[in-house]
Formats: C-alpha cells, sequence, structure tokens
C-alpha cells in the first residue's frame, strides 16, 4: 500500500504553469452548462456552492481559477475554458492561454469602487475540436461578444456591474498571469 503524504498541496497553490508543456494549470470551478457555480474554499479543500442561477442560465464554457495567482478583487485569476465536453468541478487540466477579456467590476449598482476582474481565455490542452484556435482571431465571430455579454448579465443578476474595458491577446494574458503569481508570491509572505 503506497504510503499517503503528510500534507498536499491545496488546489489553490499548484503551479501556475505546468513544468513539462508550459501550458497554463486550471482548475475547474463551474462546468460547462451547470446551473449552479461553484468556489473553490481552500481553507477546507473543498468546492462551495457559491450561487443557483437564474432559470435558464447556464455557464457557457467550463470556468475556473488559474492556482497560485492572485487577483485584484482577491480570489485566484479567472478563466474560461474552452474544449469538447464538459469536465466535472475540480478537474485539473492544463491549457493554451488565448487572451483575456480585462474588465472590472463592482459590487453594487451605486458602488463606486472598481476592482479589476479580468476573464482569461484558453483551449484545454486535450481539446479536438478547439486544437485549431491559436489566439482570439481564431475564436467564430461573436464568440467575444457572447462572452463578455454572459458575465455583464450575470453580474447584473447578483445587483454587480461587469465592464468589459479591452481584448487583449496571449502575450498581454500571459502578462496578467505573471503580475498575478506575484501577488500570490507576495501575498504567501
Amino acid at each position: 500500500m503506497p504510503k499517503l503524504r503528510a500534507s498536499l498541496p491545496v488546489l489553490s497553490a499548484l503551479p501556475a504553469f505546468d513544468e513539462k508543456t508550459g501550458d497554463l494549470t486550471v482548475v475547474i470551478e463551474t462546468p460547462k452548462g451547470s446551473g449552479n457555480k461553484y468556489d473553490y474554499d481552500a481553507q477546507c479543500g473543498a468546492f462551495r456552492l457559491a450561487d443557483v442561477m437564474h432559470e435558464g442560465q447556464t455557464f457557457p464554457y467550463d470556468f475556473g481559477f488559474v492556482p497560485a495567482t492572485l487577483a485584484e478583487d482577491g480570489d485566484p485569476l479567472d478563466v474560461v475554458v474552452l474544449m469538447d465536453a464538459p469536465v466535472p468541478t475540480g478537474c485539473v487540466l492544463t491549457a493554451r492561454l488565448l487572451g483575456a477579456i480585462e474588465a472590472k467590476q463592482r459590487k453594487n449598482k451605486n458602488g463606486k469602487a472598481w476592482e479589476r476582474n479580468d476573464r482569461l481565455l484558453a483551449v484545454a490542452t486535450h481539446a479536438r475540436t478547439h486544437q485549431h484556435i491559436m489566439g482570439l482571431a481564431d475564436l467564430r465571430p461573436n464568440e467575444l461578444d457572447e462572452i463578455e455579454t454572459f458575465f455583464v448579465n450575470y453580474a447584473g443578476t447578483k445587483g454587480k456591474t461587469f465592464r468589459p474595458l479591452k481584448r487583449a491577446g496571449a502575450k498581454a494574458a500571459r502578462k496578467l498571469v505573471k503580475h498575478g503569481m506575484k501577488a500570490f508570491a507576495k501575498q504567501k509572505g
């Protein structure tokens, strides 16, 4: 029988980039098609039900986070993952970074404090039907508009305002990840 390690790393502390391939590491919180939103809770090492979406509303893509990163909103960087079929909550995968929707969000419509709340976009390394997508320009027409609209509407149902600022390519998205890694390391002390 194999020995159990004394302490396993929590999912939020896994390396942001796969050491072998250099691809982005992603932890899926909410699978494509889910009407429930889940958040990873590093305190207990489990996923918590964060929200039940309005009737008929579901996540259009798998949604998760990049471990070992910290965004301005205090959470790990968010990432939308394109792949063939949804994977379960908690699945760890690697993905090719395509770009980002740089955005800001405020907690309520009357609030004045805006925080950056970017959405990275990536294709799962194992995806077959999306392998031809190498950058944002390879997405189908209006796909980025649809993703932005989803997040604007979803935030609105929570009394928040999500405002896309610009779309950025893979190089800029990689810089966002590196910045998030530095913020995470600084927080860890």
